[in-house]
């Protein structure tokens, strides 16, 4: 919706935010145009409510030319939250964006102060909200259709620590929207190499270290599930590895230190492999990488916002779940590094056969001080919990408390789902360890999350989160347009940032 979002004092004002809430209480030390007949006019006017969903505006003239007036409905003030401030910013941007206002003051610090929320993070709230308006995901659109005309959006405000948060709120949706750029690109373009160099050409720019596991050296490091899974397509399957290091330390003098993985599931397209999709089910398939996507977006606001002092490492398991006279089949076994045996019994759920590979080397090679695994893994998942919240699988409680503190942070929710022993159960094999799907489709979502556990070393932290039903959406909805979320880089990058002040 913007061409571009950023932070600056040049230049003429062409409009001036206020926030009201429903009691309407004159904010303390409020910009002295707030009290203009015209501005007050408009907060008597019916309309004017001061709910979360109400926007209003007036003019005032100054400097003898007319400034638009907005104000921002924030609804009750005992019922104020991040994600109440989150949704008025987008819908605030929505309208700027309609206007064409280019040059905006936000005089909203001295009504959020009334709320007890820190005045940063408000920021970063709204930074956040308008951030997102900008990505637009017209990139593939051509000559068959009118270009958009797009303005910027430069803002100000008053209160330092605000602008602080804004800034911070801007760089992060930075990199929630080079996820979304990864997630909307076509699967005849994203093939998992081409994520490779998506990742290299980033980590280039970052400072992070990337490596690029492919060909004989999967052979090699028993990387057996994107073997199999990505054999039956023209572009070869790859494990992607970022890692960031604390500043100061290299990869030799981190060597110690036990780094925070993350790892995405990033399946190119995946069009169900023999267990082939019926109907319109490969539609939209090439989503199936926003694991890796969101990872991908999480390491780049790790390296260029948060710079934690803690070695965090990123790993992206990508692979083409194709057709073809190699392609991988029901009844086959396919044996892990861990000595862990699998009956394929359905093709289409090859998600956890890739991510099972990523968990084994992030077990092994990296020796994780803990593991958070991101994937769209599950259509069970969509029907347990819409499109409201993500499903967590996770059974230690440390983790558990700091993704749930992420979660509130970032607005990206998570529900906790069980992992009880007998869902375990549910996946043993007759002929192998273990199925890699259960037929009678019971727990769907929790089925997954069994399989992967089997593939965590004892005593490892992790958590495995089922993103299927919040990565994208169907129609515009807050700060998102149709299409993907980038779901999971804010809230990982809350989940680093939160492990580090503990």
């Amino acid at each position: 919706m913007f061409e571009s979002v950023h932070i600056s004092t040049e230049g003429e004002i062409d409009a001036v935010v206020f926030a009201i809430f429903e009691d309407k209480v004159r904010p303390a030390d409020i910009d002295p145009l707030y009290d203009q007949p015209a501005v007050q006019q408009a907060i008597g006017r019916k309309e004017c409510t001061g709910e979360a969903d109400n926007l209003v505006e007036g003019f005032v003239d100054v400097g003898q030319r007319p400034v638009r007036i907005y104000l921002l409905g924030l609804g009750a003030r005992d019922k104020f939250t991040k994600e109440v401030l989150r949704k008025a910013a987008a819908r605030l941007g929505k309208r700027l964006a309609r206007t064409k206002d280019e040059n905006v003051q936000l005089q909203i610090a001295s009504s959020l102060r009334t709320t007890g929320i820190e005045m940063e993070l408000c920021g970063q709230c709204v930074g956040e909200s308008l951030g997102l308006l900008a990505w637009d995901g017209r990139s593939y659109r051509g000559a068959g259709s009118k270009a958009k005309e797009l303005s910027p959006l430069v803002l100000r405000a008053d209160d330092e620590a605000f602008l602080n948060g804004l800034q911070r709120g801007l760089d992060i949706a930075q990199s929630v929207n080079l996820a979304r750029d990864l997630s909307q690109t076509p699967p005849n373009v994203a093939t998992p190499l081409w994520m490779a160099d998506q990742a290299r050409n980033m980590a280039a720019e970052t400072g992070l270290e990337c490596t690029v596991v492919q060909g004989d050296d999967l052979q090699r490091l028993e990387l057996n599930g994107l073997i199999n899974v990505g054999r039956a397509s023209a572009h070869p399957p790859c494990l992607i590895r970022l890692a960031y290091h604390p500043e100061g330390q290299d990869a030799h003098s981190a060597a110690g230190a036990r780094p925070i993985v993350l790892l995405g599931k990033t399946i190119t397209y995946d069009t169900g492999g023999l267990t082939l999709k019926i109907n319109n089910g490969m539609v939209g398939m090439k989503r199936d990488k926003d694991g890796g996507c969101a990872v991908l977006g999480a390491m780049h606001a790790i390296a260029t916002v948060l710079k934690p002092a803690v070695p965090v490492v990123g790993l992206l398991v990508a692979a083409e779940n194709c057709v073809s006279d190699s392609a991988m089949r029901p009844d086959d076994v396919v044996v892990y590094r861990n000595g862990v045996s699998v009956e394929v019994t359905n093709t289409d759920a090859e998600g956890r056969l890739v991510l099972a590979d990523g968990l084994c080397w992030a077990c092994d090679e990296e020796n994780a001080s803990l593991i958070v695994d991101l994937a769209t893994l599950t259509g069970g998942v969509v029907t347990a919990l819409g499109s409201t919240y993500a499903g967590m699988f996770c059974d230690d409680a440390g983790l558990i408390a700091r993704l749930e503190a992420a979660a509130d942070l970032s607005g990206e929710r998570v529900w906790r789902l069980p992992m009880h022993v007998e869902y375990r159960e549910m996946m043993k094999s007759t002929v192998a360890d273990i199925v890699n799907s259960n037929p009678n489709r019971k727990a769907h979502p929790i089925q997954g999350a069994a399989f992967l556990s089997y593939f965590i070393k004892d005593g490892t932290p992790w958590a495995h989160i089922d993103i299927a039903g919040v990565h994208a959406v169907d129609s515009d909805t807050g700060p998102f347009i149709k299409g993907p979320t980038g779901y999971g880089v804010r809230l990982l990058a809350a989940l680093v940032e939160g492990l580090e002040t503990t």
